[in-house]
């Protein structure tokens, strides 16, 4: 992109493509650039348009203090960064005050939308919108129009701009304001909900986001369902039809998945796996230690597995890797301690000298996830809600056991894989328990026809073509 910026193509997020970390043994900066097959198939997107740019928002100080020498905060011509995108395209990162961008993200994107949208409140005590939380809505509305003004400055006339997520719920109206000539499309990662649900936002606030959103020319939800739900929301709350809405399921990447799953750091963690599992049966579950993912009830049914079916004591293993999750929020550090104190105690009421029934981690070493993928007899996922879940996706692409699926009724994923997955209300622990011995004793060959079909599903749209799909949608807005 030309200094002035007249980029034909244009991606904003929250989190960009890049981040800028202190480098080991040195006071230097480093480059580290994002993974996984959502990154990569925008990435790819981006490297195939002359003149593309990603704005994203600084995420610490080190990327603040870049930003703000570089003209614009474009990054990318800095060399050190360059050198490090290969010069595929261009990013621009926004260097927000720290108080603004943590009232945005962690007070309102992460502990307010979040919550709505996964229905995760406590409602006899939370939400509590105050004098505080309106002055961390007046940062979220500031976050989302520098990203607005950001975008209207570097988009060429007729551009496309392809907004991500709940972070960015403003800046489609906000850049339409500014920019009538530029097509917009806009992505939503989570679930939606049902107007009464939405209600558990302030009204004025309700009327703002979904207002926000309807700038977009084509608006993009994972499943038909979240999408419907919407529809009703935009009915509910401001009397008019959502047009433009569309249904892009984002599936994964079989050939990205199988580079990263065939590193020798992850044959190394299998061998260890191998080891401790044996010919046991494995129920592999990876996770974030985030509050949606229902890793506590998880944990419960498979003690209840333990505790009423006692016949497959010694017979199967439960490997739970979680990455952590957003550790600076108190809500968030209380649950990771409770399912550490749970796994714990199951661990205790059931090991012994040969048979270790839970593996349980928490850490950021992805190869151990990997090894986990890779070994699973049975996919387990409960998530209370989730916009997707690649996860199950991943999982069913590279098990090489051809594995069974117990899944939340409450995930996107559902939709795609159907009832070859073994579905289940997250909240019914017995329920589930039910649902895992059902997959444990599934057999071979319905096991192996079911995981044909859900990874055929898997893989239907990956990345590069699900993103390439909303732009050929927004396209045809053109005319």
């Amino acid at each position: 992109m030309s200094s002035e910026g007249h980029a034909q193509l244009l991606v904003a997020s929250n989190r960009g493509p890049l981040s800028i970390v202190a480098g080991e043994g040195s006071d230097d900066d480093e480059v580290r650039r994002g993974s996984g097959g959502l990154v990569s198939g925008m990435q790819a997107a981006l490297s195939a348009s002359p003149d593309a740019v990603w704005v994203s928002a600084a995420m610490n100080d080190r990327e603040r203090v870049l930003a703000r020498r570089s003209p614009g905060g474009r990054i990318s011509e800095v060399p050190f960064v360059a050198e490090a995108l290969h010069g595929d395209f261009d990013v621009r990162m926004l260097p927000i005050d720290g108080t603004t961008f943590r009232n945005a993200y962690n007070a309102i994107a992460n502990s307010t939308l979040w919550f709505a949208l996964h229905r995760l409140y406590d409602l006899p005590t939370q939400p509590i919108y105050d004098a505080s939380w309106r002055r961390q809505w007046a940062s979220y509305v500031r976050f989302n129009q520098a990203f607005a003004d950001a975008l209207a400055e570097a988009a060429a006339p007729g551009a496309h701009v392809m907004v991500q997520d709940y972070h960015l719920f403003l800046v489609p109206r906000m850049l339409r304001r500014q920019r009538e000539d530029v097509r917009i499309g806009f992505f939503t990662h989570t679930p939606w909900v049902n107007p009464a649900d939405f209600g558990v936002l302030p009204d004025d606030v309700q009327r703002e986001i979904v207002d926000g959103m309807l700038g977009a020319d084509v608006l993009g939800f994972h499943t038909e369902r979240w999408a419907g739900l919407f529809r009703e929301t935009a009915q509910s709350v401001l009397g008019v039809d959502a047009p433009g809405v569309r249904v892009f399921p984002l599936g994964t990447d079989p050939d990205e998945m199988h580079e990263q799953a065939g590193r020798r750091a992850v044959d190394s963690q299998l061998r260890l796996l191998e080891e401790t599992v044996g010919d046991r049966l494995l129920i592999g579950r990876i996770d974030r230690t985030e509050l949606s993912k229902n890793v506590y009830r998880g944990l419960l049914a498979y003690r209840e597995v333990l505790r009423t079916r006692p016949e497959w004591r010694g017979r199967v293993v439960h490997a739970v890797f979680n990455n952590p999750s957003r550790e600076d929020v108190p809500a968030y550090r209380e649950y990771t301690a409770r399912i550490e104190r749970l796994a714990e105690e199951i661990v205790d009421e059931f090991e012994t000298d040969d048979w270790t029934p839970l593996l349980f981690e928490i850490s950021e070493e992805y190869a151990s996830a990997l090894a986990i993928m890779r070994r699973c007899d049975v996919v387990f996922v409960n998530s209370i809600r989730d916009g997707m879940n690649l996860v199950v996706l991943e999982e069913l692409v590279l098990s090489e056991r051809d594995p069974s699926v117990v899944l939340s009724r409450e995930t996107g994923a559902a939709e795609i894989l159907g009832d070859d997955a073994l579905l289940v209300n997250p909240f019914d622990v017995s329920g589930t328990a039910q649902a895992l011995v059902e997959a444990l004793i599934m057999p071979r060959e319905e096991r192996a026809a079911r995981a044909e079909r859900m990874r055929a599903a898997a893989v239907a749209l990956p990345p590069v073509a699900w993103f390439q799909a909303q732009l050929d949608e927004l396209e045809k807005t053109a005319g």
